[in-house]
């Protein structure tokens, strides 16, 4: 029991820290255990994250694969997802996301508004043993959002305008990131006028309907800054004006990861991410707070690698806003190269792997060998495609730069000259031969579906015709993948491997277990929403 001198709140056995998928879930699971439960949001918007993602989840082996033809099992799945942690994750954890995630699935389609839709996307890696060519990642229906009530406005807007279109329809029915003027306007019409919202706002939506359904009350601008301890259990938070919430049982951490807190990032990541993609929330509360215990750290020079680009006059909460770019990077006629005009890195592949690019050291100094970095392309592209937010019929934004010759545009730049002549001259040879001899860029299954399905192939095009175009590319992230390790059952260890006790933690506050990489779309959200699952079971069960 408490002290007399703490002020107890009855209503409260379990306390979730965050709004986002994790947190959400983790507060429908510990309430469907039977327990009382708040959750907490530093920000004045719900949904997190989740609310500004592309809302994919990815599940292996889960009950949708077979609507898209496609068939999984548990032992392919485990020596998939072990190939791409490369050693760097807790084998254990990994079996048991495996054994969960379907599990989860299937709850929260039988006892919230959720349901979902398998993609035809490949995996990021789908050549590798295990791999799979489509259906381990699912997506939430569209979402009315007006089923909310009051409580419509406090979910998180996305981060840039779009469509109320659903990921599948981006990726394939559409091609949305190549020609986005081929969405029908009529059916984006009926879509607004019922307020049916897709992507990340449909699952935050959904599992927000489903937490108001439970009376589960959320408490907004409630920034959490210290646990509190009391016979030897995590017994509640201190906010940050310094109100104590205390609980009966457990508190989750559910906070997000720490990409926009500059001291973290220069203690812990490589390289530098000046303007991630998410809300600028995400300042390592949760964090801070387990290692305040002891807790033991794992990942932590791992982020969500997202390149970028930054329109000028853009911005999201007061920052400038991070814009993630696909065409610019997949399509045809575009290349990315460094100052000395050298392409480093297979373009069309996933973005967290393209990210790491950006950060090989220079043996020649003290310098990312990759950092300035320019996606080149020519007038086939510009004259094709959406480039940032400027339509083919657009004229040439004043920043997008351009130049008569290749010569002119690296000079405008400051890229080596010659440098771009002769890689682009060497690309152009790659493209005509119908093959990237240095960067394999397109051999993947998964290359292709990233490019234009549509064009004679979907990722090799030459750079020829004038004029030529630059964007400038940005190392964003979507989120940081390191933090408190925890075991099977979410429980945050401390640095000899022990439960803390009354603490447990789930979503990008804690380490991933994907380690250094990304098993399809929807890695970040399935993986979190799977330990939200398991963190709200535990957190509601016997006492420690």
């Amino acid at each position: 029991m408490f002290s007399k001198w703490m002020k107890r709140d009855p209503e409260i056995d379990v306390l979730v820290v965050g709004s986002g998928a994790a947190g959400l879930t983790a507060a429908i699971l510990a309430h469907d255990q039977g327990s009382r439960v708040l959750v907490l949001e530093c920000s004045d918007k719900v949904g997190g994250t989740t609310a500004v993602s592309g809302g994919g989840i990815w599940i292996p082996n889960n009950h949708h694969m077979h609507e898209v033809g496609a068939s999984d099992s548990r032992q392919e799945a485990l020596a998939y997802c072990k190939a791409m942690t490369m050693g760097r994750a807790d084998e254990s954890l990994v079996e048991t996301f495996i054994d969960t995630a379907p599990e989860m699935l299937r709850y929260l389609e039988e006892h919230t508004p959720l349901h979902f839709t398998p993609l035809t996307t490949p995996d990021y890696h789908p050549e590798e043993r295990g791999g799979k060519l489509r259906g381990r990642s699912v997506e939430p229906a569209p979402f009315a959002a007006g089923r909310l009530g009051a409580w419509r406005d406090k979910l998180r807007q996305p981060s840039m305008m779009s469509f109320s279109m659903t990921l599948q329809e981006v990726f394939e029915t559409y091609q949305a990131f190549y020609r986005p003027w081929d969405v029908p306007q009529d059916l984006m019409v009926e879509r607004m006028e019922q307020d049916l919202v897709t992507l990340g706002q449909a699952l935050a939506g959904s599992l927000l309907s489903a937490v108001l359904e439970r009376e589960i009350p959320i408490r907004l601008d409630a920034r959490a800054q210290e646990l509190i301890i009391h016979d030897g259990r995590v017994a509640g938070v201190r906010l940050d004006k310094g109100e104590q919430v205390l609980a009966e049982r457990a508190v989750v951490l559910a906070s997000a990861g720490f990409e926009w807190d500059d001291d973290l990032k220069s203690k812990f990541i490589t390289g530098t991410v000046p303007y991630p993609n998410s809300p600028p929330f995400n300042r390592g509360d949760g964090l801070k707070m387990a290692m305040a215990l002891g807790a033991d750290l794992a990942n932590m020079g791992e982020v969500w690698n997202y390149p970028s680009i930054i329109i000028p006059g853009e911005t999201y909460e007061g920052r400038p806003l991070s814009r993630g770019i696909k065409a610019e990077r997949a399509g045809p006629h575009v290349i990315w190269v460094n100052a000395r005009g050298q392409r480093f890195v297979n373009e069309a592949a996933n973005y967290n792997s393209v990210g790491k690019a950006f950060f090989t050291m220079d043996t020649s100094g003290p310098n990312y060998r990759n950092l300035p970095a320019w996606a080149v392309l020519d007038q086939q592209f510009r004259s094709r495609y959406i480039v940032g937010t400027a339509t083919p019929d657009d004229p040439d934004p004043d920043w997008l730069p351009r130049a008569d010759s290749l010569r002119g545009l690296a000079e405008q730049l400051g890229i080596d000259p010659d440098g771009l002549e002769e890689t682009v001259e060497r690309w152009n040879t790659f493209v005509r031969a119908g093959r990237d001899r240095d960067f394999g860029r397109g051999d993947s299954a998964f290359d292709r579906y990233q490019g234009d399905h549509k064009a004679p192939h979907p990722t090799l095009g030459t750079i020829e015709e004038p004029p030529f175009y630059s964007l400038s590319l940005q190392p964003g992230a979507l989120g940081t993948k390191g933090g408190p390790r925890t075991n099977a059952s979410a429980q945050v260890l401390d640095v000899e491997g022990q439960p803390i006790n009354g603490l447990y933690a789930a979503g990008n506050v804690a380490a991933s277990i994907t380690g250094p990489s990304y098993y399809g779309v929807g890695s970040t959200l399935g993986p979190v929403m799977t330990w939200g699952y398991i963190a709200g079971k535990a957190a509601a069960g016997p006492g420690d």
